[in-house]
C-alpha cells in the first residue's frame, strides 16, 4: 500500500504460446524423390554388374563421344583441328574457322570399331573353347593398333612356333593359323601379315641369309596356312618381312617374343593408305640439264672378232655414200685390239670360240 492509503494494480503478465502451422508435408515429397532416385542408382549398379568387359567399354565409349560429333563421324574431344576451340552452331567446326581436313578420316568409325570388337570376342572364344588352343592362350596377343585389330603369336623358349632359324612351323603352330583362318573370313576387311626375328644376328651377317629373309619367310609360311586353313586369298594385302627392328615394348631384343608373326585385321583406313602408297619419280638429269630426252641411240663401233663373218663397216665417200669399189672381202680378217694384261685365258678362249 502506499503513503496514501491507496492500492496499486497487480499487473499479471502471461505469454501466449501459438501453435506452428500446418507446413504441408512437403519433406514427404523430398523424401519419396530422394529415396526413388536411391532405388534408380541400385538397379543401374546391379545391372552393370551383369554386364560383360566389351560391353561396358561400348557404354564408356558412349557416354565419352558428344551426340552431335558421333553423328558426323568427328573426334571425341572436338573435331576441330584448331588448337583453341571455338562455338557456332556446327558442332565439326569451330566458329570463324575454316574446315581444313575431313574430321571424318582422321578417327575410325564407330560401326567398324564394333566390328573389329566383335571379331576380338570371336576369336578369344575360338581359344577359349578349344582345349589345344587353350594351352598356348599366353603366346596369343591381341590389341587394337593405329592400323586395325592386331593379333600376334609370339615365341617362347619351352614352346617356340617355328624350328630354329628355319621357317619351318610347329604342330601347334600349324594348328593356330587354320583355326582362326575361317574366323578372319568373317569379315570384308583386308589382312596384312608380318614376320619379325630377334636381335640374334647370324654367322654370316647379313651378307647372306639373314634375320631379314627369316622374318620373309616365316610370313609367308604363315600366309600359305592361314591360306590352307581356308582363308580368302584376296583379303591378303601386304605380307613383310621386318626382321629384327621391330621390338615389343620393354623387352630386350634377344628375348623370344620378339620372334612373333603380326596378323593385322586392317580397317579401311589403313587399306585405302597403303593401296594409294606410291613413290614419287625420280628427276630426270637430262631435264635438269635442260637438254630434251629424243631418245635417239648413241652409235657404237663395231669390234672385229677373229674368225667372225662379219664383215667391217663400209667406209663411206666424201660425199656422204657408200663406194663399191672400197668395200671389203667377206673373208677379209679384221684388225683386232690387243687383249688386256689381265685377261684370264678362259675369257681369251671364249673371245676368240
Amino acid at each position: 500500500m502506499s503513503a496514501g492509503g491507496e492500492r496499486r494494480p497487480i499487473i499479471v503478465k502471461r505469454k501466449r504460446v501459438q501453435k506452428a502451422g500446418h507446413h504441408g508435408g512437403s519433406w514427404k515429397i523430398a523424401y519419396a524423390d530422394f529415396m526413388t532416385a536411391l532405388m534408380a542408382l541400385f538397379l543401374v549398379l546391379w545391372i552393370l554388374s551383369t554386364v560383360s568387359e566389351n560391353e561396358l567399354e561400348s557404354i564408356a565409349e558412349y557416354f565419352r563421344t558428344p551426340l552431335a560429333v558421333a553423328l558426323t563421324g568427328g573426334d571425341k574431344n572436338t573435331a576441330s583441328s584448331s588448337v583453341i576451340p571455338g562455338g557456332g552452331a556446327d558442332p565439326t567446326a569451330s566458329k570463324g574457322e575454316v574446315r581444313r581436313v575431313d574430321v571424318r578420316q582422321q578417327t575410325r568409325p564407330s560401326d567398324e570399331q564394333r566390328m573389329l570388337r566383335a571379331l576380338r570376342d570371336r576369336l578369344s572364344s575360338v581359344i577359349r573353347n578349344d582345349p589345344q588352343l587353350r594351352q598356348l592362350q599366353s603366346q596369343l596377343r591381341m590389341d587394337f593398333s593405329p592400323e586395325g585389330l592386331r593379333v600376334q603369336i609370339v615365341d617362347s623358349d619351352q614352346r617356340p612356333m617355328f624350328e630354329l632359324g628355319s621357317d619351318r612351323l610347329e604342330p601347334y603352330m600349324v594348328k593356330i593359323l587354320r583355326k582362326i583362318a575361317p574366323v578372319l573370313n568373317e569379315m570384308p576387311n583386308l589382312i596384312s601379315i608380318s614376320g619379325h626375328t630377334d636381335a640374334l644376328p647370324y654367322a654370316g651377317g647379313e651378307k647372306g641369309y639373314s634375320n631379314w629373309e627369316l622374318s620373309a619367310d616365316r610370313a609367308n609360311a604363315s600366309r600359305r596356312e592361314l591360306i590352307a586353313g581356308g582363308l580368302s586369298p584376296d583379303k591378303l594385302l601386304r605380307v613383310a618381312g621386318m626382321g629384327s627392328r621391330v621390338t615389343l615394348p620393354g623387352t630386350d631384343p634377344a628375348d623370344a617374343v620378339n620372334r612373333r608373326i603380326s596378323i593385322v585385321v586392317l580397317d579401311n583406313r589403313a587399306s585405302r593408305a597403303i593401296e594409294q602408297r606410291d613413290e614419287k619419280a625420280l628427276p630426270n638429269p637430262l631435264d635438269a640439264q635442260e637438254q630434251p630426252d629424243t631418245g635417239v641411240a648413241i652409235p657404237t663401233p663395231s669390234i672385229g672378232v677373229p674368225g667372225s663373218d662379219a664383215a667391217p663397216a663400209v667406209p663411206a665417200s666424201p660425199e656422204g655414200e657408200a663406194t663399191p669399189g672400197d668395200q671389203a672381202p667377206a673373208d677379209a680378217a679384221a684388225p683386232t685390239s690387243p687383249a688386256p694384261a689381265d685377261a684370264s685365258p678362259a675369257a681369251g678362249a671364249a673371245q676368240s670360240g
